[in-house]
């Protein structure tokens, strides 16, 4: 085959071939014969291969070729009729009304019923009308991202209400991610990749509040990372920012995705309960308000902790595991700090002139005192129900818990509120026919002092659990204790350690018998720990 003929389309080089090996037979009897063949293969008549004879001689392979049409790529459609098309698909898409090209070509049918024509646009010639418009339409939106500087943020619901963000705390958007970072317990084994999910204010995208977990998404979590938005910020020892994170309160609209996490009874009855119209997204493609800052986190604080899991970059999970050493509170805290004291602090692309923490402070309204907490542990926390043992206590999470009061609801049915970051303390509700009542709080045996999460208290139930012990407060509480002191050990100062290693080369060494049992050394027994209920302290005094 001629190399210039390797470039045309394979119906021409089909055509050439055929009639190359035609062109052989040319003046012998078996002619007409071939050219029989040649028609079937071709599957065209014997007149058509006689035409395509003719062409090949007189032009050469351009013969062979589909000449196109001189109107190719013309409408033709009356231009009374791309009037009408045009205007419909304009008015039918005016403010919040929507209007698509099948809806087009149904007003175009019933309009050409009712004056009485036969002859009428195509669905198809209808789509060829309005595609350059539409094409004009998505680039505009591609070359300029909504709500830059000097526009009103428009936000279209799925239910075609629009509404224009104009103020703090108007619209909240909430979205989850998997962290790409691998976390571990306390012991050190491997927990796998968190799912944090933040909550941004639409009008500062300024980041109101979170929360990161081992749980997958569900309402549950979702409840959870909006209680920490809602209410002022309090942080444990340890996660204290240099500056406030000052957001907070009660939004009007929540605009999220159509996800069973954010459209289930459990969210409907929040929103009632705090006034709240949930929102949904008419699209997947804007959600980039709140889906941006995950790639901002990835890139700036994500690759810089140890365990990080780089997306583009071929990395072993042996030594993704190898490096993984952070645990999801020691996770929390540098998210906290950096969120607070970085994220915040730094001024959006729309206002390069103030801090998203500053417009969100200047765009406030009359800004509310927020819900009581108490009401909010009824709503957003996760929830189980137990029932109540003889002597007022309940077991959750291999735990036993004790609380005021319980000992007179011994073989009630009970709801378990509370935290999975911290289960040493559990909310009790008992269930009434509109609403629980709160009874006390719970606190888990010998475990006041600490702070147990529920995916912690998982993998020590089964570490002791493989270790053939019995799962008890007290044996949770030890296995805690032993590992905090063995890490200690291991991170002491060298120098640390050999000062305080007995010397074993002189006379005022001391004696140890090897064959003493390391069971046989006795402890110095703790002291009694009172536990005091401050809520309910508070109450009887009146404060």
């Amino acid at each position: 085959m001629l190399p210039h003929v390797e470039a045309l389309p394979y119906q021409a080089r089909r055509r050439f071939e055929v009639l190359q090996r035609l062109q052989s037979y040319r003046g012998q009897g078996q002619y007409r014969e071939e050219e029989a063949k040649a028609a079937q293969e071709l599957g065209v008549s014997l007149r058509s291969v006689k035409r395509l004879v003719r062409q090949y001689r007189e032009q050469g392979i351009a013969g062979l070729q589909r000449q196109p049409r001189s109107d190719e790529g013309q409408l033709k459609i009356d231009e009374t009729w791309r009037a009408f098309i045009l205007k419909t698909y304009q008015q039918g898409n005016r403010g919040s009304r929507q209007m698509s090209r099948a809806q087009v070509a149904k007003c175009v049918a019933s309009h050409a019923a009712d004056i009485g024509s036969s002859d009428y646009p195509s669905r198809r010639t209808v789509y060829r009308v309005l595609a350059p418009v539409i094409q004009h339409q998505e680039q505009n939106q591609k070359r300029r991202s909504i709500g830059w500087q000097g526009d009103t943020l428009k936000l279209t619901t799925k239910a075609g209400i629009e509404i224009a963000v104009e103020y703090s705390n108007q619209v909240w958007q909430c979205d989850h991610t998997p962290a790409d970072i691998v976390v571990v317990d306390r012991q050190g084994d491997i927990l796998g990749c968190p799912t944090l999910t933040t909550v941004i204010d639409t009008y500062s995208r300024c980041i109101m509040g979170l929360h990161l977990g081992m749980e997958c998404p569900s309402a549950a979590v979702t409840g959870l990372a909006l209680r920490h938005a809602i209410l002022p910020k309090q942080y444990p020892s340890g996660y204290e920012p240099t500056n406030l994170w000052e957001s907070y309160g009660v939004p009007q609209y929540l605009y999220t995705d159509g996800g069973s996490d954010f459209t289930s009874s459990h969210i409907d009855q929040l929103a009632s309960r705090l006034g709240i119209v949930l929102c949904r997204r008419r699209r997947p493609a804007e959600g980039g308000i709140v889906e941006r800052p995950f790639g901002t986190f990835n890139s700036e604080f994500f690759s810089t902790l140890p365990g990080y899991i780089p997306r583009d970059a071929k990395v072993s999970p042996a030594t993704i595991n190898a490096e993984a050493c952070l645990t999801v509170e020691q996770l929390e805290g540098l998210l906290i700090r950096y969120i607070v004291d970085n994220y915040n602090q730094r001024p959006d692309a729309r206002d390069r002139q103030h801090s998203r923490i500053v417009r969100w402070r200047s765009g406030q309204m009359a800004q509310g005192v927020p819900p009581e907490e108490r009401e909010l542990d009824g709503l957003l926390m996760c929830q189980h129900r137990r029932r109540v043992y003889q002597g007022g206590y309940i077991r959750f999470a291999n735990l036993i818990y004790r609380g005021e009061y319980l000992a007179g609801y011994a073989g009630a049915e009970i709801i378990l509120r509370y935290d999975p970051r911290d289960i040493t303390t559990v909310l009790v509700y008992q269930p009434q026919d509109r609403s629980d009542v709160f009874l006390t709080r719970a606190h888990a045996q010998n475990l006041e002092t600490e702070r147990l999460s529920l995916a912690e208290a998982k993998a020590i139930s089964r570490r002791l659990r493989e270790a053939r012990t019995e799962i008890t407060n007290q044996s949770i509480l030890s296995e805690i204790r032993d590992r905090l002191q063995f890490i200690d050990a291991l991170t002491a100062e060298p120098s640390t350690a050999a000062s305080q290693a007995p010397s074993t080369s002189g006379e005022d060494a001391p004696r140890v018998d090897a064959t003493e049992p390391e069971s046989s050394i006795t402890h110095k027994p703790l002291p009694p720990i009172r536990v005091y209920d401050y809520e309910q302290l508070r109450q009887e005094h009146g404060l």
